[in-house]
């Protein structure tokens, strides 16, 4: 299948055709006039939208096409004349609110256009809230960009008879470390409470208290309902230790009609009228959500949800919205550097150097290299897809090599045949709109809302719709498949093979459940990047989707995942999904590469690449932006950086990697340059450059290394780049066969030890969140889940400090005791100052040891097994084997 590549300028996303849709039936329809405009809607629409229809303005505070409709401000009335019983069109007693009020058969409206008494109603309305809000708008963020400042002067009074003093409160007061609220401010729409409800599900504000004292404020016992700290619907603490838990809180300040929710971070920063504003992709998850991003004099200053129907809607998480600040950060390289050596021979100091010099040493020293015992390349999944195609031409005609691979993150070669064969080349196979139609969602070695951001929001709002059924594979029912309402099929770590392949029809319990649900036609099921650290999951996937006839996609966490599977740095993929052992596949890409021949052995993997040149047998490495403590062993990343004799960086800012290189090359940012990046869906998602700059992106900078090498590469700027992938388009002859690993063995799981389960959470450690306190101070609080036979077990009840630990390390957390598998324990995987793969050396399956912080020893327990299933078809499935001789 063709790889779309459209200019980067494009503004517009790239939106797969709509079906036509049938023409609704007279019975479905309703015919009514606004203003004397006579027009026909679907039965069940609502007035101020027929009025939008017909480019009739109806102002408004409370009403939002995306939230249920509720007639908070009435700010929307209109006069209204509609058939009685005995069919005469009578006037309505009171003006109505527009945004509640469905349009029927015959209806007369008449909106401030044409009536004057909808026109004083909506003057009294704006008097009203304009009693006691405050009169400060040039130093209000929102000023500038206020609908409450615009209607004023377009549908308010010319003078105020208020002359009492007004209503204030403290200020400002703080929802959040990243949210404040000026609750004078508020006009009591209800937005953002309806948000919190509807879209995100949590509960983190609410309206409070009645008469002139009614608020939108934070908890408040006695009108939410919670003991203690934390409030029902909210168990998880922020880093602050407040029971504060959104990723998607950002949205109600957008949303917010005035300038009542503000962002701590950009609070008084600038005037709107002031910044230049320009539409963009998220780069933080394999969303593409579209966003805005505004910037003045050369500075990013914040970034706001764009509409996009397709893909977010008009939600972004606040990963995307806040954690913008790392491409600026103090740490940001600006110029090529080099490491020279010292008439000892030793290596010394990095120093700044020319474009020339830097291009020069790289060159020399991956040639020696090339002459030796070769290079392998480290591109990371962060890419754009121009940047990631340039790497895979890079490795195979610069460095006549197909040791490339872009998966920094446990990985293994099941995955890899899973994406030849399933992935790659297939685009748009499953999208947003499949997913919110699904009648079913079975997810796999993935968590919505931690590790699909927006994603989760779509498929949150197709469960509260009614539409879709959730299921989950997982070692436990996390806060977030709560809300979707999800039915859990328990599996300890290791056992997802053994679970989904018992899902079948006729099977006992939910196991029959789901594969009936499964087996309806439009079902999804969504597999995570995580499955492939469990041999025999992404096997076992193939096998269920086949079974049910349910689709399948793939759901990876970094933005550049799925666009560098098409781009090609895979060792044994090449663009479009073309196979490296394919002698015609390789055949037809040399002669579009203008070269006699590509390497045909298929490449090493990263933790191979990372494994041969920690043990010498490389001879240089090229790495991207990669962190060293994202590979599965971080410990032996870092030795291959620094024993490979020679290492070239391309990177943004200063880094673990750039510490260890010889020769470092600086790149831009995505805000400094243009490019696509690549949805899960498979959908290519373009963005302009929003901010000047003299940094090349990655491809510029390979086109200008593979030069000085001596090879063409060809892609000097964007305009190359996309005529090549365009004349590549996709790979129509054979593909990569399905892979077929068993399961592994389960781990024997000794007296106080246990497996270990873990994913990211969506606010964690990671270096794209750095320089925004704010945001991190609403990370969720690290803690340890355990069932309570496991907490027994160790001895440990809730809020008790427990040890994890292996033989490399410990981390120590708060417990949580959780309705899970016995004998596994869960951590986040990327904790900040506490993360698995760096501390402990593990991924999940691991086994790991158990200790209560300060206790002399733990009581004596009954054995138990660990298994995958829980309930009656727990007999039908091994899990993980526990010593039971030890444990007695």
């Amino acid at each position: 299948m063709t790889i779309t590549t459209p200019k980067a300028t494009d503004s517009a996303p790239l939106v797969p055709a709509a079906p036509p849709t049938a023409e609704p039936t007279p019975e479905a329809t309703v015919t009514f006039t606004v203003d004397g405009i006579e027009t026909t809607v679907p039965k069940g629409t609502l007035v101020i939208r027929a009025a939008e229809q017909l480019g009739i303005q109806i102002p408004r505070f409370c009403d939002h096409p995306l939230l249920a409709p509720v007639g908070a401000c009435r700010q929307c009335l209109v006069e209204v004349w509609a058939p009685g019983r005995d069919g005469n069109v009578a006037k309505m007693p009171k003006p109505q609110a527009s945004c509640t009020l469905e349009a029927t058969p015959g209806m007369q409206v008449r909106t401030q256009h044409t009536s004057p008494e909808a026109d004083k109603a909506q003057h009294g309305i704006i008097e009203f809230l304009l009693i006691n809000h405050p009169l400060d708008c040039p130093v209000c963020d929102k000023g500038g960009e206020c609908p409450l400042q615009n209607q004023a002067m377009s549908n308010g009074r010319d003078t105020s008879r208020f002359v009492d003093i007004k209503r204030t409160f403290p200020k400002p007061l703080a929802v959040s470390t990243q949210i404040l609220l000026d609750r004078e401010r508020c006009v009591l729409c209800q937005r953002c409470t309806r948000f919190s409800e509807e879209i995100a599900g949590d509960v983190w504000i609410d309206l409070q208290k009645r008469g002139a004292n009614q608020q939108i404020g934070t908890f408040d016992t006695q009108v939410l309902g919670f003991a203690g700290d934390t409030p029902v619907g909210a168990s998880t603490l922020d880093t602050s230790g407040r029971p504060f838990s959104s990723y998607f809180s950002g949205n109600t300040v957008q949303i917010c009609p005035v300038g009542a929710l503000t962002s701590a971070a950009y609070r008084f920063r600038s005037r709107p009228f002031d910044l230049v504003s320009v539409p963009s992709i998220a780069e933080h998850d394999s969303n593409g959500s579209a966003i805005r991003v505004d910037h003045r004099r050369g500075v990013v200053l914040r970034r706001l949800a764009g509409d996009d129907p397709a893909v977010n809607q008009e939600w972004v998480t606040d990963k995307d919205r806040f954690a913008f600040q790392w491409q600026s950060a103090p740490d940001r390289i600006t110029t090529p550097h080099v490491r020279r050596r010292l008439p000892d021979g030793t290596r010394g100091e990095l120093e700044p150097c020319s474009w020339t010099e830097a291009l020069e040493t790289a060159a020399a020293g991956l040639r020696a290299a090339l002459d030796g015992a070769g290079v392998g390349v480290l591109p990371g999944g962060r890419l754009t897809l121009e940047d990631a195609y340039a790497y895979a031409k890079f490795a195979r005609v610069a460095l006549r090599t197909n040791d490339i691979d872009h998966r920094a993150r446990p990985h293994s070669a099941e995955e890899e045949a899973f994406l030849g064969h399933h992935v790659a080349g297939r685009t748009l196979q499953v999208t947003f709109g499949d997913l919110v139609a699904a009648p079913a969602v079975l997810c796999v070695a993935y968590e919505p809302e931690e590790e699909g951001g927006v994603l989760f929001l779509r498929l949150r709002g197709s469960v509260v719709a009614g539409r879709t059924r959730v299921f989950s594979v997982a070692a436990l029912a996390s806060r977030g498949l709560e809300r979707l309402d999800a039915t859990l099929l328990a599996a300890a770590p290791g056992t997802e093979p053994e679970v989904l392949d018992a899902i079948t029809p006729g099977a006992q319990d939910v196991l029959g459940a789901t594969a009936e649900a499964l087996g309806v036609e439009g079902a999804v099921i969504l597999v995570g990047e995580r499955a492939a650290s469990v041999p025999g999951t992404l096997s076992a996937v193939l096998r269920l989707a086949e079974r049910t006839g349910a689709r399948l996609a793939w759901v990876p966490r970094r933005a550049g995942e799925r666009g560098a599977v098409e781009a090609g740095t895979l060792p044994t993929l090449l663009p479009g999904g073309r196979p490296v052992a394919d002698a015609s596949a390789r055949v037809d890409l040399a002669a579009a590469w203008g070269v006699d021949e590509l390497p045909a052995t298929p490449g090493r993997s990263a933790d191979e690449i990372v494994a041969a040149a920690a043990a010498g047998r490389l001879g240089a490495l090229v790495v991207g932006g990669v962190d060293p403590a994202d590979h599965a062993d971080p410990v032996v990343a870092r030795a291959a950086l620094d024993t490979v004799p020679f290492l070239v960086s391309l990177e943004v800012r200063r880094s673990e990697v750039t510490d260890r290189a010889d020769v470092v090359l600086p790149v831009a940012p995505p805000v400094e340059k243009p490019g696509t990046y690549v949805t899960w869906e498979g959908r290519p998602r373009p963005f302009p450059q929003v901010l000047t700059t003299t940094l090349m992106a990655d491809f510029r900078v390979l086109d200008r290394l593979a030069d000085a090498l001596g090879a063409d590469l060809g892609l000097p700027a964007l305009a190359a780049v996309h005529a090549e992938l365009d004349q590549l388009g996709g790979w129509d002859g054979a593909r990569v066969g399905a892979p077929a690993t068993d399961p592994a063995e389960p781990p024997t799981v000794p007296v106080h030890h246990a497996v270990l389960a873990t994913w990211h959470q969506l606010l964690d450690g990671g270096r794209l969140q750095d320089g925004e306190p704010y945001l991190a101070g609403t990370a969720k609080r690290p803690v340890v889940r355990v069932s309570a036979v496991t907490a027994r077990e160790v001895g440990v009840t809730d809020g008790d400090e427990l040890a994890v630990s292996t033989d490399r390390g410990t981390i120590t957390a708060p417990v949580q005791v959780t309705d899970m598998a016995d004998h596994v324990v869960w951590l986040a995987t990327n904790t900040r100052g506490a993360a698995v793969r760096d501390v402990l050396g593990a991924v999940g399956g691991s086994v790991v040891r158990l200790e209560a912080v300060g206790a002399a020893g733990a009581p004596p327990v009954t054995a138990h097994a660990v298994t995958g299933l829980t309930g009656d078809a727990a007999e039908a499935v091994a899990g993980v084997r526990v010593d039971e001789e030890e444990r007695a």
